[in-house]
């Protein structure tokens, strides 16, 4: 349809029909027989089940076979308008790759694009047209459990993650909503749901970045969030919903609420009546209200009241109606709904390979005291919670089955071709204290070369309404972790979660830990293959890994002070009393931003800029050599950092501003180039301008944050 025929729609709707374009429920509320997959708890106020066959837009169909059903429905009872189905396609839909905090630790955007790709091949051909992700709020406090949702600390990785996945949907066939429109990851204390507290500087400078790079690639939906800002609800920032994505970043497509945030503005404190609470959204910029009756109850008489024009009214309506229009939906109302093809693309061989090569990639190898890759031959005793759990998919896994999944002792049977030893040991819950399968483990352990013990958090205790107060892995698997420890075999810790953990307390146990987050379908298989060598670990971390939970929130791209600490030991024993720091903790974390081991080494050399000094508008060249000075081949992710030494306001003491992801044969040497722009050095002054300041720069190159080369440059006029 042409934009004048979708207007003629809007003009011929009643201001009833109108607010139910802008209507969203899930699907099970149209039919109680269909199986509830279940988002948040619905309130349908006083409107009958009936009207919502109306309704513009519909959530969480469990398969193709109901998408089909409940359309032909709907047809039947003589509504013609086509029904988009939308549902949270996070890292998967039946293939289940690892979660996306995992992804980002590939450094791979090409591969991030390929899995995004398979979800939504396999999610349109079941029936669902648009996926709530990605997920680019900003993550620096590990306790806050949705971390596991998207990419990390870093806003211009964010950026470049979340791209990449919009790319892919795309690619497969889907519509996508960027979300959570804004300042969610920076909820206090780490506790879902709590408020936020931002400036605007540092809410444009780091917490906005990776939703205005997302807009590139020309996403469909932007969701907004529910968190107060500033003591506002979000759907209360017009400034924000309005007055910057709307005109400033010139956003014309649909802005979809969180599930219920409509209602929940009288929860804050902010509305006093349903009434206001359609008013406020409305003249915020929302157009879709998801989970609740706010606007289908009171928007009509807003409008013929004169409180709400009608014009803002179908604006909205207009832009829902240009969704459908664009997914082709007005030609094809099934669109690419197709249960054969479904079929025989859903668990493919070549969508588990895909699956396994992201466990390969986004598995991060944090120590080995080179027991690491295991010799087939060598005598293995498999233990812990997660040995042969199927429970490791991690949270919002779409509609991954936890029985399709591979276990680490299925992964490790079918590569040695044998049976292995097995013992559980403990449970995985958090405040389990029962030891009595302590013994057990430690006899078969006691019989072997090496003990591979798989530890750490369940896959929900991570993800929405799953935040964390002590990160640490949980006691019982503590206190089982020193019992192996003592038996003198070489230790290996397989350590499974949806954020960073604390592991302080067992580092020190291990020979060797290997941290595989919640790695999907295909988790076993992917583990066995960096455990016995098959692939060799290249993920690095994209959050800091905290020594304690009060560290939280910690990350690499944070401002000096004025007193900072000369070395990096708590201040009982440095005797620094009136230096930034703890008295009982290190200020640094246990493993920065962007580190990763290898099975082999890389030696980073002859680190050179083209110039010392680059004019506005220019650019200068660096390069440094990077040699694998090991025995294996291998990928070694190389970051480029940068520092503004002096500047109007504080500027981080590192930024990522950009990497390259390299293979490198053993012996071989490769130079690496970066090409640093003034475009780069910009940020908010403090005029507000977004500007780069002439003035000296540290450039850093490295295999993480910490271990760099240092160099320095001026730009000038």
């Amino acid at each position: 349809m042409n934009i004048k025929e979708l207007k003629k729609l809007v003009s011929d709707m009643s201001l009833e029909e109108k607010a139910l374009q802008l209507t969203q429920y899930p699907v099970y509320e149209l039919d109680e027989k269909t199986e509830a997959v279940v988002t948040g708890l619905c309130d349908l106020g006083g409107i009958d089940r009936e009207v919502l066959w109306r309704t513009g837009t519909i959530l969480n169909a469990p398969n193709g076979e109901t998408a089909q059903s409940i359309r032909k429905t709907r047809r039947g009872k003589g509504i013609a308008d086509p029904f988009p189905f939308m549902l949270d396609v996070i890292h998967g839909y039946r293939t289940i790759y690892p979660v996306p905090l995992a992804m980002a630790c590939t450094f791979n955007t090409a591969l991030i694009e390929d899995c995004a790709e398979l979800a939504a091949t396999e999610a349109s051909c079941d029936g669902v047209d648009v996926t709530f992700s990605p997920m680019v709020d900003l993550g620096r406090d590990a306790r806050w459990g949705r971390v596991m949702e998207g990419a990390g600390e870093d806003p211009y990785w964010s950026g470049e993650v979340g791209k990449a996945m919009i790319r892919g949907y795309h690619r497969g066939g889907i519509a996508c909503c960027v979300k959570h429109f804004a300042g969610y990851g920076a909820a206090e204390a780490g506790r879902e749901y709590n408020t936020t507290d931002i400036s605007e500087r540092n809410l444009r400078e780091y917490y906005l970045r990776a939703y205005r790079a997302c807009l590139k690639e020309q996403p469909e939906m932007f969701m907004s969030s529910f968190n107060l800002l500033n003591g506002k609800p979000i759907l209360g920032h017009k400034e924000i919903m309005l007055d910057l994505l709307r005109k400033e970043w010139g956003f014309n497509g649909v802005v979809i609420s969180d599930f219920g945030a409509v209602e929940e503005l009288y929860e804050h404190g902010y509305c006093e009546t349903g009434r206001d609470c359609a008013r406020v959204a409305i003249e915020s910029g929302l157009d879709i209200e998801m989970g609740s009756s706010v606007y289908a109850s009171y928007l009509p008489e807003l409008v013929r009241t004169g409180v709400v024009s009608e014009e803002r009214l179908d604006e909205a309506v207009l832009r829902v109606l240009e969704l459908k229009n664009k997914l082709g939906m007005y030609e094809n109302p099934d669109r690419f709904t197709d249960i054969q093809k479904r079929d025989e693309v859903t668990l493919s061989e070549s969508g588990r390979a895909l699956s396994r090569r992201a466990v390969e990639e986004g598995s991060v190898l944090l120590k080995n005291d080179g027991v690491l890759p295991l010799k087939e031959s060598a005598k293995i005793a498999l233990v812990g919670p997660f040995a042969d759990e199927h429970e490791i998919i991690g949270n919002w896994a779409g509609k991954g089955r936890i029985e399709e999944s591979v276990t680490v002792k299925e992964g490790v049977e079918s590569l040695l071709q044998k049976n292995v030893p097995y013992e559980r040991g403990c449970s995985w819950k958090l405040f389990e204290t029962d030891e009595s399968g302590f013994e057990e483990a430690e006899h078969i352990c006691a019989q072997a070369d090496m003990i591979v013990a798989c530890v750490g958090e369940h896959m929900m205790n991570s993800g929405e309404a799953h935040s964390r107060a002590d990160i640490r892995i949980p006691e019982i698997q503590r206190k089982f972790i020193m019992r192996l420890h003592e038996l003198e075999k070489p230790l290996v810790l397989v350590v499974f979660g949806g954020r960073p953990l604390g592991l302080s307390e067992i580092e020190e146990f291990a020979d060797a830990i290997l941290y595989v987050w919640q790695p999907g379908t295909e988790g076993g298989n992917g583990i066995a293959n960096l455990l016995y060598g098959k692939a060799t670990p290249c993920g690095k971390t994209v959050m800091s890994f905290p020594r304690s939970s009060g560290q939280c929130p910690i990350y690499y791209n944070c401002f000096t002070t004025g007193r900072p600490k000369k070395q990096d030991m708590p201040s009982a024993l440095s005797g620094e009393e009136w230096r930034t720091g703890y008295d009982d903790e290190y200020n640094s974390p246990l493993y920065p931003f962007g580190y990763g081991l290898s099975y082999t080494e890389f030696e980073y050399s002859d680190f050179k800029l083209s110039a010392a000094k680059m004019k506005r508008g220019e650019k200068i060249v660096a390069s440094v050599k990077l040699k694998n000075v090991g025995k294996r081949d291998g990928y070694e992710t190389a970051q480029w950092y940068i520092h503004d030494l002096f500047a109007s306001i504080v500027r981080p003491v590192k930024e990522l501003k950009g990497y390259e992801k390299i293979f490198l044969k053993a012996g071989e040497e490769k130079r690496v180039y970066f090409e640093i722009t003034e475009e780069m050095l910009k940020f908010y002054t403090d005029g507000g301008k977004y500007a780069a300041e002439t003035g000296a720069f540290e450039l850093y190159v490295g295999g993480n944050s910490r271990d760099c080369l240092k160099t320095n440059f001026e730009l000038v006029d």
